[in-house]
């Protein structure tokens, strides 16, 4: 099952915010908790609230235990931009751009939570594969070498006239 939270006008760049967020997708909800909370960002303690609440609304709404919840997907879309004017010299002005943010973190339980030890199992899994597909290839390549052996040579550089 899916929950969601959302932070709407975030006042924050989303372009900052994206930066942040691309570290926490697809981990599980405690180790995202810990990575937010050892990054020096205001980002971080944006993303770290929504995250909070969806935690939240997993526990509190559809009944999920938030050790099996993994971040699906953490979305950073643009909010309304508010236009502010400076002062600049020789009397002209200037655009000030003040951004802001639509932070949507998604998480979900049906997604598997890889730990190291599935993670080595895996790999060992596909070493052993990969040495079996090997070993069938060792055997053609020394049935060919055989076969070319048989062939007689030719030298390539044509003889010139004289």
């Amino acid at each position: 099952m899916e929950v969601r939270s959302i932070y709407k006008y975030a006042r924050i760049s989303p372009f900052k915010v994206r930066e942040v967020t691309r570290e926490i997708q697809g981990l599980p909800v405690s180790a995202a908790l810990d990575l937010l909370a050892f990054t020096p960002k205001k980002a971080a303690f944006l993303i770290g609230k929504t995250l909070k609440s969806a935690v939240a609304n997993a526990e509190n709404n559809a009944n999920l235990k938030a050790d099996g919840l993994v971040v699906k997907e953490a979305i950073v879309g643009e909010g309304p931009t508010a236009k502010r004017m400076m002062a600049r010299a020789r009397g002209s002005g200037s655009r000030i751009l003040k951004r802001t943010s639509h932070i949507r973190i998604v998480l979900s339980d049906e997604i598997q939570i890889e730990t190291r030890e599935t993670r080595r199992a895996k790999r060992e899994q596909e070493k052993k594969e990969a040495k079996k597909e090997t070993k069938g290839k060792a055997e053609d390549s020394t049935a060919a070498a055989e076969k070319k052996e048989k062939k007689p040579k030719k030298n390539g550089k044509p003889k010139s006239k004289k």
